[in-house]
């Protein structure tokens, strides 16, 4: 494998709780109330249709033009920016440092394939961006995951094949947009959440480049 491309939320980081907040805050001002089950079904997807689901929660996807949807979304983001500027090095994940070092000393290229247009904020703040060889702005794509676009995209800023590249994600759209790209896919998550991941693990100190390698050896991938 000569690639490693990352989703960002859930697999290097937990932004999660602020997204949530933040959606929670917007919906409220618009009288649609959500809990947290809810916004499960929000993870690894844009924040446009995001939004939608969330009209469409609340019964209320017919009562704004598109300029207000619009709208909404960029307060959403605004409230959002500002949670996430409490975001230090402290908050990667377990063993994500050890992980990337691991990549990185074996001379394999990384790019982050993530639907939020803020990761060049986040990984800064992580203290993660000079890690990276490429980041996708998903302002330039098409279609959100579970499309392969995201993560071809990434294969195509590194220069690497995609049948050359390992993705990771947490997300069952991601997992789904992994394979659509012909790519080795790697999840984060329950046994039950990434069946359909070529590799899976419940937790992030559980990933390393040995493990990942001898799965892809298993399934024919190198």
């Amino acid at each position: 494998m000569k690639a490693f491309i990352f989703d960002l939320d859930g697999v290097l980081t937990d932004t999660a709780e602020f997204h949530y907040r933040a959606w929670k805050k917007l919906g409220e001002r618009i009288g649609i109330s959500f809990d947290r089950e809810f916004n499960e079904q929000l993870k690894g997807i844009s924040r446009m249709e995001s939004l939608e689901r969330i009209l469409a929660y609340g019964n209320k996807e017919e009562e704004f033009t598109e300029e207000e949807k619009k709208q909404l979304a960029a307060e959403k983001n605004e409230d959002y920016k500002e949670l996430i500027t409490q975001i230090t090095p402290e908050d990667l994940l377990p063993g994500i440092p050890e992980f990337l070092e691991e990549i990185k000393e074996n001379d394999i290229r990384m790019a982050i394939a993530s639907a939020s247009r803020n990761a060049p904020v986040i990984l800064e703040r992580l203290g993660i961006m000079e890690e990276f060889d490429a980041i996708v702005d998903p302002a330039q794509l098409q279609r959100g995951k579970p499309d392969p676009e995201i993560f071809l995209k990434g294969a195509e800023l590194l220069g690497v094949p995609p049948n050359e590249c390992v993705g990771i994600e947490d997300a069952e759209a991601g997992i789904e947009a992994i394979n659509a790209a012909g790519m080795f896919s790697v999840g984060v998550g329950t046994p039950q959440s990434m069946k359909d991941a070529d590799y899976s693990v419940e937790h992030t100190d559980q990933l390393t480049l040995a493990g990942i390698l001898e799965a892809a050896r298993e399934k024919q991938y190198l």
